[in-house]
């Protein structure tokens, strides 16, 4: 008899709902439901209210820790709806004979450049206030909203793997910026690709009149923008953030922006998300915050969704997904 399964979609927003086709080819595999947890819910708690789920759909949190997997019976798949893993503790999961899998970088990649600039202009041209103001009847006080061109400015890139490349392809041949990258994993030679001169941080801080954010988050790189270095900074710069929200200082970026060494901040991340009404960056006019939808464009999640379902069908018939980050199982027939 053929073994049915029970397939949770946890904390995804999106997985379904614009595409409910995506659902319906999930539920010819087996039971589908919908969780919407705390993203800091106890590991033994989310193995609890996640038991008999063999395969899991996971947005960026909660965490599937040790303790996670330490309380959870049977569990076949977690794939990632989306290129982080950050939130899956991978050894445990390799303990647990867990497959854990994720959406290709490049899947997301145009979506994710595009809307770092198109944030980062949204700032520096006072987009969402003068457009507040046409709407609060203002429009005699449009001198009000004068910004900033993107145009030939000294832009810096942390971060220059997959969405951090592309930024830099689209700040250097889109709008002639002298763009230089700082990434200590990649050589001049891997940056000369895309228009960049490789850079220490120190000097990226201190020359760009622009600073786009693209690292992914470890360890070694929580905060690494914090009080000091936005001090080292130009007066008056520009910053986006597409990557993690803990990669700043979120106390240190604002107290940037009220004494105007940080001239606008757009983000499209949190350290804590979802974030609330009261986040200390809505006090600022020149903050533009966004809620995670850098990768929300049709043509994106569309092909994110059918990663997703591929990796389930794959984990079901006893094969490998592609992009498995662990891919050591008990139940893979065939690799």
């Amino acid at each position: 008899m053929e073994k049915t399964h029970k397939i949770a979609l946890v904390n995804s927003s999106s997985f379904g709902r614009i595409f409910p086709e995506h659902i319906l080819q999930l539920e010819k595999i087996g039971e589908v439901k919908r969780f919407t947890v705390d993203q800091n819910i106890p590991g033994k708690e989310l193995a609890e209210l996640l038991h008999g789920y063999d395969v899991i759909i996971a947005s960026v949190t909660p965490f599937f820790d040790q303790t996670f997997f330490d309380h959870k019976d049977e569990l076949l798949l977690i794939s990632r709806h989306g290129i982080g893993y950050n939130n899956i503790d991978l050894e445990a999961a390799r303990k647990h004979g867990t497959l854990v899998s994720i959406v290709s970088a490049l899947v997301e990649r145009d979506a994710v450049a595009e809307n770092n600039i198109t944030n980062l202009l949204t700032v520096m041209r006072r987009t969402c206030e003068s457009a507040q103001a046409v709407r609060s009847g203002l429009w005699k006080e449009r001198a009000r909203f004068a910004g900033h061109t993107l145009l030939h400015k000294k832009a810096g890139v942390i971060g220059i793997g997959n969405t951090g490349s592309l930024v830099a392809q689209i700040l250097r041949n889109g709008f002639l910026c002298d763009v230089c990258a700082y990434d200590p994993n990649k050589d001049q030679l891997y940056m000369d690709t895309f228009g960049a001169r490789k850079v220490g941080l120190d000097e990226l801080l201190r020359t760009c009149d622009v600073i786009c954010l693209c690292a992914s988050l470890n360890e070694d790189n929580i905060h690494m923008i914090g009080e000091k270095e936005v001090e080292k900074m130009k007066n008056g710069v520009y910053i986006s953030n597409s990557a993690r929200g803990a990669l700043v200082d979120e106390q240190a970026v604002a107290e940037g922006l009220r004494t105007g060494k940080i001239a606008g901040f757009a983000t499209d991340v949190l350290e804590t998300e979802p974030g609330d009404a009261d986040h200390i960056y809505l006090q600022f006019e020149r903050a533009v915050v966004t809620p995670h939808t850098s990768a929300y464009t049709m043509e994106c999640l569309e092909n994110m969704g059918r990663k997703c379902i591929d990796d389930v069908e794959k984990a079901v018939r006893g094969e490998c997904p592609d992009r498995a980050v662990q891919p050591v199982s008990s139940s893979i027939i065939s690799i």
